[in-house]
C-alpha cells in the first residue's frame, strides 16, 4: 500500500492510505484525497501504475506538479519523494505492512507434528510386538 503524508496546508500532519488506482487528488469531492488549499485544482494529480510496475504521478491537464522541487508533467515515484500541488506538499511513502496472525497455522503445524509422533509410536509398538 501507498501512504501520502500531508506536510503543508490545512491538513498538515494527516496521512492518506492509497489502496486503489488510479488515485486522484484535488479539490473535487470524488477525489481520493480532497485538498482545499490555494493553487490546488479540482483534479490536480493522478497516481497510477506505469510500465514495468512503477508508480507514476501525473499532473492533470493544466495543473502544475513538482516532484522534489522539480516541475514535471509526469514522474516515476520513489519512496520519500515530495510532491508539490499548489501550496500543498505531500510525501510519497510506502505504508507499513501488517502481518497476518499465524495462530491457526501454528496450531495446525503442532497438531500435525503430534499426529506424526503418535503414528510413529504406534508403528514402533506394533512392530515391537511381532
Amino acid at each position: 500500500m501507498i501512504q501520502l503524508n500531508i506536510l503543508t496546508g490545512r491538513q498538515a500532519g494527516n496521512q492518506t492510505i492509497v489502496r486503489r488506482f488510479p488515485f486522484h487528488a484535488g479539490r473535487a469531492a470524488e477525489c481520493g484525497l480532497t485538498l482545499d488549499d490555494e493553487g490546488v485544482w479540482d483534479r490536480h494529480l493522478v497516481l497510477e501504475w506505469g510500465e514495468a510496475g512503477k508508480l507514476v504521478a501525473r499532473a492533470e491537464a493544466g495543473a502544475l506538479l513538482a516532484v522534489n522541487q522539480q516541475p514535471v508533467a509526469e514522474a516515476v515515484l520513489r519512496n520519500g519523494d515530495i510532491l508539490s500541488l499548489g501550496s500543498v506538499k505531500l510525501q510519497f511513502w510506502l505504508a507499513p505492512t501488517r502481518q497476518r496472525g499465524l495462530k491457526v497455522r501454528e496450531a495446525m503445524f503442532w497438531g500435525l507434528l503430534g499426529a506424526v509422533i503418535v503414528a510413529e509410536l504406534a508403528l514402533i509398538y506394533w512392530l515391537g510386538g511381532q
